[in-house]
């Protein structure tokens, strides 16, 4: 297959002018009504809202920029972003990217399992390994806009799964996440899991550093 550079090289450019860097000083005011669910550092104290901290710049602008116009459905999270710019969530997404997650912890159960899918994948029933997006420590790749997992609360990475897998087969339900672009790659990684695998990953992942 003959590539046109050109046409590529285009691209990357058209791609990073699309995503304009935050200011992680000015980000931190702006956190002020975010810190009751995801605390005032990213690091949430509650297992059904996630851990922003440290988390990568573009994917969280990428996020929050679904969640106020809706590709992205979380009822707690309705109208809270309305009055904020691009750039105000850009600056909000530098400062939680500054910041360093603190490492939730993994249980015994079913550890080994869990290691095996995030490592491995399931190749009878076509699912994906993680390391391949995520890393294999679970740091994601920030410039491709993958996000960082390990560490993440297991119910909040275990309830995003089963959003993924819904979206793969009832892309209309509310309970669904779609906004994984036109590759489909979440969806497509969740559509064959089961609940078991999708318990045994996230804590694994709630564990990895």
């Amino acid at each position: 297959m003959i590539l046109n550079f050109s046409v590529v090289f285009g691209c990357m450019i058209a791609c990073s002018l699309s995503f304009a860097a935050g200011d992680a000083d000015l980000g931190k005011p702006k956190t002020a009504m975010c810190s009751g669910c995801h605390g005032s550092d990213g690091n949430s104290a509650v297992a059904s809202f996630p851990k922003l901290a440290g988390q990568g710049e573009k994917y969280l602008t990428k996020q929050l920029k679904d969640v106020k116009s809706g590709r992205r459905n979380i009822a707690s999270m309705t109208g809270i972003l309305d009055s904020f710019s691009d750039q105000d969530l850009a600056d909000i997404a530098a400062y939680y990217a500054s910041q360093n997650i603190q490492i939730s912890g993994a249980k015994e159960d079913n550890l080994d399992k869990g290691e095996a899918i995030y490592r491995g994948g399931n190749i009878e029933t076509g699912v994906a390994a993680c390391t391949g997006c995520h890393s294999p420590a679970g740091q994601g790749n920030s410039p491709a806009g993958y996000p960082l997992l390990g560490g993440q609360h297991a119910q909040y990475t275990a309830k995003q799964l089963r959003a993924w897998r819904t979206g793969a087969h009832d892309p209309q339900n509310k309970d669904a996440r779609i906004n994984d672009g036109d590759s489909k790659i979440m969806r497509g990684v969740a559509e064959h899991m089961s609940d078991v695998e999708i318990d045994a990953v996230a804590n694994f992942i709630a564990g990895l550093k």
